[in-house]
């Protein structure tokens, strides 16, 4: 068993299994006439935002494993996609398997990250577009990934969804120290990736996380 620098890692495996859980769950009750059309405010559809999730977990979850991840740029998968404006992935999920088929591929992603955090060594470091973080980050990488897009997926003014709080405070803190939490955490989470607006904030155009490690981070802001 890989030797842990915490103990208790703020997002661990459990925290993504339970993520992906809570959005299958929301998930199943998409009506199969409507996976097709856009989700939300996005240029793809239900069916591409999913496979988008699936895509994430899938690519977060190889760069662990590597010996040595820090030292390979990017695993050298085939990129693709099935239309123009649709999402550039590595996996597709079989359109005949329907909606249920697309979303074991999201639970079979997310398994796979799942143990592939918990196996690693806490101090590896892999690759990422906003930096170099270790299993803890790509854990919250993760989580986020998986509720944010299924909001994109399911949110309806007359029926809003919302993941457990826990799960939505567990990322702000890893991934998102820059943003104080305002209202729920499951809001804050959403007005901190882009997705709505509040009275005391506009809707942000730029935004990214942070995936530093936190004893990374914790040195740089001179603290022990």
């Amino acid at each position: 068993m890989a030797q842990s620098a915490e103990q208790n890692p703020l997002v661990s495996g459990d925290h993504i299994r339970q993520a992906v859980a809570c959005c299958v769950d929301v998930l199943k009750s998409v009506p199969t006439a409507l996976w097709h059309e856009r989700a939300d405010s996005l240029e793809w559809t239900r069916w591409e935002t999913v496979e988008h999730i699936a895509d994430d977990l899938l690519t977060y979850a190889l760069r662990f494993g590597l010996a040595r991840p820090i030292a390979v740029p990017r695993v050298p998968l085939r990129v693709s996609g099935d239309r123009p404006g649709g999402p550039a992935n590595v996996i597709f999920a079989d359109q005949e398997a329907g909606p249920l088929g697309l979303l074991t591929v999201v639970q079979a992603c997310g398994g796979l990250l799942a143990a592939a955090v918990d196996i690693a060594d806490a101090t590896a470091l892999a690759p990422h577009v906003f930096g170099a973080s270790d299993p803890e980050g790509f854990a919250a990488m993760g989580v986020v990934e998986a509720l944010v897009h299924t909001h994109d997926v399911v949110q309806r003014p007359d029926r809003p969804w919302e993941p457990p709080q826990d799960l939505c405070e567990r990322v702000l803190a890893r991934l998102f120290p820059d943003v104080p939490v305002i209202g729920s955490a499951w809001s804050t989470l959403l007005w901190a990736t882009g997705r709505i607006e509040t009275p005391d904030r506009p809707r942000r155009k730029d935004w990214r996380w942070h995936g530093a490690p936190l004893a990374e981070r914790r040195q740089a802001q001179g603290q022990t």
